[in-house]
């Protein structure tokens, strides 16, 4: 008999699972934006108007749905105007976030919202709120949205664009708590309320502004928030439409490819508490916003490394091993699991910075773990979540003498027509497990079946070996009617059923 039973509940679903929550962040750091996504038209690196274009037929792949940018902490020394016009003429500023590098603004407004084009993308403006005004912030929304005959609009079909770009998201500062002015929940509720009073809908695009949120799961910032601005006028709450919270699940172990199996448990165990953070933080946002007007986001998150030997520790780059994707795995089946809590979220970061889904190294390119996993999953956007129930024998550790326990399987269930997409980890260090899978007595016309899995732990593609991970198509055991497998060890999978 198999050991564990996986349960698709279709008679129970969660809610649609907006494309938004397999959303990608871009931020000016290390190599993310210069090397990885913008080489400028006259390098000899191959590329589409400045983008490179074996980054860009990559991502275009994941169809990814949103793209927030230019920070993180750099959005809040970033002054837009510096980033437009004709590119010898824009300035040269200093990064002093992250390692003094000197940025020239060569990669503004213009050029990012190109790049979304070409994905296929929704835009996600982060304001700067630290060093920035209101009227600044409220300038930029009328440069990229303004339809008609103002100095603004006039600027931007300068500048190549007579039509307006129509952003929708808008970040009010980053990390106010932190890097983006160190802000008491209180204080920074009074800015984002002056802020957001001038950041107005344009005809055609009604904004969604999106208020900071705190580090990591803190309910008495959200709170204090919250109360801050529901004080007053009860009217403003219509001008706050999310709240983006930060996950950083962190390390375990030495470095990014240097770990025990404790440590591979003590990472995955990290990422899933994700989920602890949704229904706490979402409680919280219940208590001033029953109707649920306010979404909760997670605008950034992901795994975060020791710096890398012999790289610049303030640029971030980590290499991207097996690990990395089944923590990838955790978080994103978490999201779908809580389609009904969450608005969006947005891995950091897109290119050579943290979880990265690409690395580039001069004209080379690869695709990391994680890259395969948001692949992998892409069948999952739009469809709509259902309950699903795994039953599976714990797995128990220790993590510095305390003992503590990770799911043996873990997952989610989405179904679209007729198709319906299981996604499952199984995190396991070395043992495989077998699985029914009750599918409550719907016959399959068709199924099929990808893993992503390897023997070593911390494998992982090198531009050397860049082909060293990636998913492969296996064979679904189907008997009468009955489904099982056998889920490998340190393995995610997708399986796809068509129903009759």
């Amino acid at each position: 008999m198999p050991l564990a039973k996986i349960s698709i509940l279709l008679d129970e679903p969660v809610a649609v699972i907006r494309p938004e929550l397999h959303g990608q962040f871009a931020e000016h750091l290390g190599g993310c934006v210069n090397g990885g996504l913008w080489v400028g038209e006259n390098s000899p690196i191959p590329n589409f108007a400045g983008l490179r274009t074996d980054v860009l037929n990559a991502l275009k792949r994941l169809r990814i749905p949103v793209l927030r940018w230019p920070g993180g902490c750099f959005a809040d020394d970033y002054h837009w105007e510096d980033g437009i016009g004709p590119r010898k003429d824009r300035p040269r500023r200093v990064n002093t976030w992250w390692g003094m590098d000197v940025e020239d603004n060569a990669f503004g407004t213009h050029e990012f919202l190109m790049l979304c084009r070409h994905l296929g993308c929704q835009p996600f403006l982060a304001g700067n709120v630290g060093t920035g005004s209101p009227r600044e912030m409220r300038d930029w929304v009328e440069y990229c949205n303004f339809a008609n005959d103002s100095t603004l609009a006039r600027r931007r079909a300068q500048n190549g664009s007579p039509q307006p770009f129509g952003v929708r998201y808008w970040g009010v500062g980053n990390e106010a708590w932190g890097c983006g002015g160190n802000f008491c929940p209180e204080d920074y509720g009074a800015q984002y309320k002056r802020f957001a009073t001038y950041l107005r809908d344009f005809p055609g695009t009604p904004l969604f502004l999106i208020a900071c949120g705190p580090d990591g799961n803190k309910p008495d910032w959200t709170r204090r928030f919250l109360r801050k601005i529901a004080s007053g006028d009860a009217r403003f709450n219509y001008r706050i439409h999310g709240l983006g919270a930060h996950y950083y699940c962190g390390t375990a172990g030495p470095s990014a490819t240097e770990f025990d199996a404790n440590q591979w448990y003590e990472l995955l165990h990290k990422a899933a508490g994700v989920e602890q953070l949704i229904r706490e933080q979402r409680t919280v946002m219940d208590e001033f916003d029953p109707q649920r007007k306010i979404g909760l986001l997670i605008d950034e998150w992901g795994t975060w490394h020791f710096p890398t030997p012999g790289r610049n520790p303030l640029h971030l780059w980590q290499q991207n091993t097996l690990r990395d994707a089944l923590a990838a795995a955790i978080t994103l089946d978490t999201f779908h699991r809580h389609a009904d809590q969450l608005a969006m979220a947005n891995i950091a970061q897109l290119a050579n910075v943290l979880q990265a889904v690409v690395l580039t190294e001069g004209d080379r390119m690869v695709l990391t773990p994680t890259y395969h996993v948001f692949d992998l999953y892409q069948p999952h956007q739009g469809g709509r979540s259902v309950r699903v129930a795994f039953e599976a024998p714990p797995i128990r550790f220790a993590v510095r003498d305390t003992a503590m326990q990770l799911a043996g399987l873990s997952g989610s269930a989405s179904i679209k027509g007729n198709v319906l997409i299981l996604t499952v980890v199984n995190p396991h260090a070395t043992l495989p497990l077998e699985a029914e899978i009750d599918l409550a007595g719907r016959s399959i016309s068709r199924a099929a079946l990808n893993v992503l899995s390897d023997e070593d732990l911390a494998a992982h593609n090198t531009f050397d070996q860049p082909n060293r991970i990636k998913p492969s198509e296996e064979a679904l055991q189907i008997e009468a009617g009955e489904v099982w497998h056998v889920f490998p060890a340190a393995s995610v999978s997708r399986l796809e059923f068509e129903l009759d």
